[in-house]
């Protein structure tokens, strides 16, 4: 008998698979589901981005294999990205290295610069996906909560009692999926100064901060941030591109290294349509931007009246592309008032504990649903 391997036993299948295997069971039988589950956007890249794709793919070489650390020009147009949206230097040479997605990168980090037995810090709630690679490669999971009286934000002297001999790395995403939850630059200067102090490699994911942000900020800001910091990004919320696979990291060039040694062996680069397409989408102007928030702004404000509706509670400022929930008080656990909304109304929502345990009592809509599907979400309990 063919027996898998022993890392499998420290997973499970990914929530989403698994839920939305039930949820097209569902529709197959003809139940008219509203999905205000999942986060991907349902939007279309601009005209400009879709036109260049399509000119790339007749490009003399466009179908060869392409180069492990993308297109010059790709490298270019995140370096100058950066620096207009974050006032960021990266050279674009040996400081940014494009990624098949950033949850590519997830895996990429985690290989480049953990052991086995070595621990890493991790929110809760959380991206599932930071614990489940921890997990695969033979590294401790190691939980920080996090809490809405503190604003999402860690107790970093409550951590700083705590043994951290053996942490390696240090999971973070500003803003905070999946609460929408930001940080000020005083913030970002106490969770690097964090990582100095504990010599811990802090990794900050970074995709939500152009959707319905107003301030949006990276790590590499801080002073000094560079020598223990990396940070994640990717187009697929903020140019609608999920499908696509586009994300980068950056930071300094020996951490940047260390990746691409990993990635070289994992993948044999990205298509060239693709990335000019990326490149593209980098370079667009602020309308681009205004455009996408007015949509999510309307949707938003449809969500919150939903959510009222279940008499749940909500940070207004939140930003990004959910709406994190509290349930009312003495309300059922989160995946039961999920399954209770998605077999009597026909509407999926994410129950916050597929974020970590501190996510019981919230639940989590996404803005990735047309305001007529939210509105009839609406209609559905009124009538």
């Amino acid at each position: 008998m063919i027996t898998t391997a022993d890392r499998l036993k420290s997973v499970e299948e990914y929530y989403f698979s698994r839920k939305l295997k039930e949820v097209r069971g569902l529709m197959a039988e003809g139940r008219p589901i509203i999905n205000m589950g999942i986060g991907s956007p349902d939007l279309s890249p601009s005209p400009e981005v879709l036109s260049t794709l399509k000119e790339a793919i007749s490009e003399n070489g466009a179908h060869q294999y392409q180069s492990y650390q993308g297109l010059p020009e790709l490298r270019q147009a995140i370096s100058d990205f950066y620096l207009e949206k974050f006032a960021v230097e990266a050279d674009p040479g040996t400081e940014i290295l494009p990624l098949m997605g950033s949850k590519e990168g997830i895996m990429h980090i985690s290989m480049a610069f953990l052991n086995p037995g070595d621990e890493v810090l991790i929110p809760d709630p959380g991206y599932p996906t930071y614990r489940a690679v921890t997990q695969l490669i033979g590294a401790t999971p190691r939980t920080y909560s996090l809490s809405e009286e503190k604003q999402w934000f860690p107790d970093l002297k409550k951590l700083a009692s705590e043994d951290l001999s053996r942490v390696k790395l240090m999971w973070v995403s500003y803003p905070h999926m999946p609460t929408g939850a930001t940080v000020n630059e005083k913030q970002w200067g106490e969770l690097v100064d964090f990582a100095k102090t504990h010599q811990i490699l802090m990794v900050n994911d970074n995709p939500y901060s152009f959707v319905l942000g107003t301030n949006p900020m990276s790590i590499l800001q801080i002073p000094g941030a560079r020598e223990v910091a990396l940070e994640l990004n990717s187009l697929s919320k903020t140019f609608n591109m999920a499908g696509w696979r586009v994300g980068m990291v950056l930071g300094k060039a020996d951490h940047i290294n260390a990746i691409l040694k990993v990635k070289s062996n994992m993948d044999s680069g990205m298509f060239y349509g693709i990335q000019k397409g990326a490149i593209a989408a980098l370079k667009s102007g602020r309308s681009w931007f205004e455009a996408l928030d007015e949509v999510y702004q309307a949707r938003r404000k449809h969500m919150f009246e939903l959510a009222t509706l279940l008499n749940c509670t909500f940070d207004h400022k939140a930003v990004g592309m959910f709406v994190w929930a509290k349930l009312p008080e003495g309300a059922a656990s989160s995946e039961e008032f999920i399954d209770r909304i998605l077999y009597e109304k026909d509407i999926f929502i994410a129950p916050g504990t597929i974020f970590g345990s501190k996510g019981e009592g919230y639940i989590r809509f996404s803005l990735c649903v047309k305001s007529e599907k939210i509105k009839e979400a609406i209609a559905r309990f009124k009538n």
